[in-house]
């Protein structure tokens, strides 16, 4: 990967500082937690993404935006992911802006997702495991719109989404990914059950009854919604990657200064020759992990054909590194690693939510072999 230009180091300070200034999980994470938020983050800080001009770094300079791509993206997302802020910009300023680039929405929420007002959530999956083109919610035309039937779950920040973009099935059968379309449902359409996430991040199960929609909430063609999916999706785990990459980090940075504290047997227990192996393995694997994020985010920008084997590569690396890290990181903090009242433990419950979000490490061992031919 190319090493970062002068602006893009910019950014990733100015992202660097202003949520290490706005705290940790002891801050945000605990805070919105603890006070029973609905939302599971602060509207306020999400408002100040927006100020910060974070939120329109994948909108397009002509309509507001930052004009810049995945790979700033990933700059953000790895120090959200360092400090465990919970706001909604992966799934609004990343996922949701890629879904409708192009299309007649973007005139309609880019403005409000460029305030840091607007939330957007993308409904996808129906059963346990991640797998978009087994949709089965049916879209049925009627008149001059369509009716939606079925459920989804799994819905990150669904329960306080100003808009949901939802794949349904408009042709074909679950299994192919032709037949698929996009469609922008808005607030209050469907049947919503709030579910808190371990990591306390709030999401949702959607019911959808007889849910009516006009032509106009089609997101691009109807029975074309791959395109347009696959774009969010490839956007979604490349950002997720990154993320993971920071919550590795983060929990690391962690564990090495309570190694540089912690004394046992009249010595601190960094001294100890195995914990040390331990954390310099740790620092490697994370390395391998933020270059593979970078380079999917990198080809991804530049429309390589190897951009979506990478992003494969990218989620699988940095949630298996991620997984390492928080079990190490619990581990090496030893009993008091495993209470509320120390933090390490978010970090364990962070990568256990992001490294299912848009396919687990399994899942996407399985793209690479079958992208590569096996």
């Amino acid at each position: 990967m190319a090493l970062l230009n002068d602006d893009q180091k910019m950014l990733q300070d100015t992202a660097a500082n202003f949520l290490r200034e706005e705290g940790g999980p002891a801050k945000q994470l605990r805070h919105w937690r603890d006070t029973g938020c609905t939302d599971g983050y602060g509207t306020a800080l999400w408002k100040q993404f927006g100020e910060l001009g974070l939120t329109g770094i994948c909108i397009p300079e002509d309509q507001g935006g930052l004009g810049l791509g995945a790979l700033e993206a990933a700059l953000v997302l790895e120090e959200i992911g360092r400090n465990l802020t919970p706001s909604p910009f992966l799934m609004t300023a990343v996922v949701g802006a890629h879904a409708i680039a192009g299309t007649s929405h973007a005139e309609g929420w880019f403005p409000g997702i460029l305030g840091g007002e607007a939330v957007l959530a993308l409904a996808i999956d129906e059963s346990r495991r991640h797998a978009p083109e087994q949709t089965a919610l049916s879209a049925e035309r009627r008149g001059n719109g369509f009716v939606l039937n079925g459920a989804k779950q799994f819905v990150v920040q669904g329960n306080s989404a100003d808009m949901v973009l939802t794949v349904a099935r408009t042709g074909g059968s679950p299994g192919e990914a032709e037949g698929l379309t996009l469609f922008a449902v808005p607030k209050g359409a469907a049947e919503i059950e709030s579910v808190t996430l371990a990591d306390s991040s709030k999401a949702a199960r959607m019911r959808f009854d007889n849910v009516e929609l006009d032509a106009d909430a089609v997101v691009g063609e109807v029975d074309g919604g791959w395109q347009p999916l696959t774009r969010a999706l490839d956007a979604g785990r490349a950002g997720a990657a990154a993320e993971l990459v920071g919550v590795a980090a983060g929990a690391t940075a962690m564990t090495v200064d309570y190694l540089r504290q912690r004394k046992q047997f009249g010595k601190l227990i960094g001294e100890f020759q195995a914990l040390q192996h331990r954390a310099a393995h740790l620092h490697g694997e994370i390395e391998i992990a933020r270059a593979a994020a970078l380079k999917a985010a990198e080809l991804l920008d530049s429309g390589d054909d190897k951009a979506e084997l990478m992003v494969a590569v990218a989620k699988a690396k940095a949630a298996a590194v991620s997984k390492l890290a928080v079990q190490e990181g619990v581990q090496m903090h030893g009993g008091i690693g495993m209470t509320d009242e120390h933090d390490i433990g978010f970090y364990m419950k962070r990568e256990a939510v992001l490294g299912e979000l848009f396919g687990d490490a399994y899942y996407h061992r399985q793209r690479m072999a079958e992208i590569s031919g096996y």
